[in-house]
């Protein structure tokens, strides 16, 4: 169907429904107070809707910053998970598209390795031939998009040159570029209203427009 030798997707947000940021803010707070640091969730919420390292209340009050990410990861990990478990994060219902393509498909998110693999599997998703989520450590968090170190090491898995990423955000246009190949932004109606600085390869719908889209991208 495609010159392209793999399309690698972003989950959250293109697989999968984007996290509900007011979970991950409560676990955001959860895990302050496994430290017994008491914060309320109005003094995360930026972090959490930044996806940062909150450094300058780790420093505040004097934590480690590596032991305090780890268990921020767990705690959001499984938070995710829990919420999937009573309904959340469900697959959107264009994914059987992607059965249609004749290539390699991989999958880079900046959501946490655990809850990549916990999706996939409670969702009973097995049409990646691999996967990556971000390590629970500070590097892992370093590494993200746009940084293309994830990307990069789904394209030696899977052993492509000319890919095509695709994702919902600025931050996977940019991560593509530095990773030398094609983009697109998949606009869905969580950002049916978001402007890109960067130019994507190409800009489309939904997973069913991708598919028929493919044959002219490269």
């Amino acid at each position: 169907m495609t010159e392209y030798d793999a399309v690698v997707f972003d989950n959250d947000g293109v697989i999968v429904e984007p996290s509900d940021q007011s979970v991950l803010v409560d676990a955001v707070v959860d895990a302050f107070a496994a430290f017994d640091v008491p914060v309320d969730a109005s003094t995360v919420r930026q972090s959490v809707a930044e996806d940062a390292v909150p450094r300058d209340l780790i420093a505040d009050h004097g934590l480690d910053a590596e032991a305090f990410w780890h268990q921020r990861e767990l705690t959001a990990s499984l938070a995710q998970q829990a919420h999937t478990r009573a309904g959340g994060k469900p697959v959107y219902d264009d994914v059987y598209a992607l059965d249609a393509l004749d290539v390699p498909l991989g999958l880079v998110s900046n959501n946490q390795h655990a809850t990549v693999e916990f999706l996939l599997a409670h969702h009973d998703i097995d049409r990646f031939d691999t996967a990556y989520g971000r390590q629970p450590t500070l590097a892992g968090a370093a590494r993200r998009k746009p940084d293309p170190a994830y990307i990069e090491q789904a394209l030696s898995d899977l052993d492509a040159s000319e890919a095509l990423y695709v994702g919902d955000s600025e931050k996977d246009v940019v991560a593509a570029h530095r990773a030398g190949i094609d983009s697109v932004f998949l606009r869905r109606d969580h950002v049916s209203d978001v402007s890109l600085d960067v130019e994507p390869t190409a800009e489309v719908a939904d997973l069913r427009a991708l598919v028929e889209r493919l044959p002219e991208l490269h």
